[in-house]
């Protein structure tokens, strides 16, 4: 018999959200409970920097967790460097310090604030100064999957029938369609999040994790246990019904 898997969606800055969710986690699997995390820690929500501070910290003290890299911690690391880098994926007139994205509450977190006087050099040299080092390594080391024998977790999905060495950076980060309609069975289900929804929701071959935290819902994390899958809310584990596409 396999111990449990937990695993978290989007968090987007939520900490007390982050901090209610593994307690919820650690009374169902004890302190020891394997955690995978995928991605989006930051952006939109209030406290980035205590999410990032707080897995560094917990990560560094032993505990059993996996985090994987989403898009909107790519775009943060990808701010600090030397020459700020921009995400083709977005839609042009917008970046990442645009509120939509988030990355202006994630700077808020770490002191750095933007107003209409800003302008983008003051802003960077101030986010690099502001940002610890450890915190922009944690980001940038992250990886894009991780892998079980029933299960592949990636932040925003996979491009169908394409092998998993074979897909793209831009693929697991930012994919949604043709991935979210395709629902051809695979070999192992795909856990997800970046697509927000109203809750986490299971389909025929893919679970979607992100319930919309970044957007002020709540945060709920998933308990897979001998191939059945819960939600784990208030109250304890509640078994998850497949939908339909």
């Amino acid at each position: 018999m396999t111990q449990p898997l937990y695993a978290l969606g989007d968090i987007h800055g939520q900490f007390d959200m982050l901090q209610k969710a593994l307690a919820r986690i650690e009374r169902d699997g004890g302190p020891d409970a394997a955690v995978v995390f995928t991605g989006d820690l930051t952006d939109r929500g209030p406290n980035s920097r205590q999410v990032v501070e707080h897995l560094i910290t917990q990560i560094a003290e032993g505990k059993n967790w996996t985090v994987i890299k989403g898009n909107h911690d790519r775009m943060f690391g990808w701010f600090l460097q030397d020459h700020p880098k921009f995400d083709i994926e977005l839609p042009v007139g917008l970046d990442w310090l645009n509120p939509r994205l988030g990355g202006d509450k994630t700077l808020a977190s770490y002191g750095v604030k933007i107003d209409e006087t800003s302008r983008y050099y003051q802003v960077h040299a101030a986010a690099r100064t502001a940002v610890p080092a450890e915190h922009l390594a944690f980001l940038n080391a992250l990886p894009l999957h991780y892998e079980t024998d029933d299960y592949i977790f990636v932040h925003a999905g996979i491009r169908p029938d394409v092998a998993l060495a074979a897909q793209t950076e831009r693929d697991l980060l930012w994919i949604r369609e043709p991935f979210l309609s395709h629902s051809a069975p695979r070999a192992k289900m795909i856990i997800h999040g970046h697509t927000a929804l109203e809750a986490p929701q299971l389909y025929s071959n893919r679970l979607n994790l992100d319930g919309g935290a970044g957007y002020g819902r709540p945060l709920t994390p998933v308990v897979i246990d001998n191939k059945q899958i819960f939600c784990l809310g208030a109250h304890g584990r509640v078994l998850l019904e497949q939908s339909a596409l």
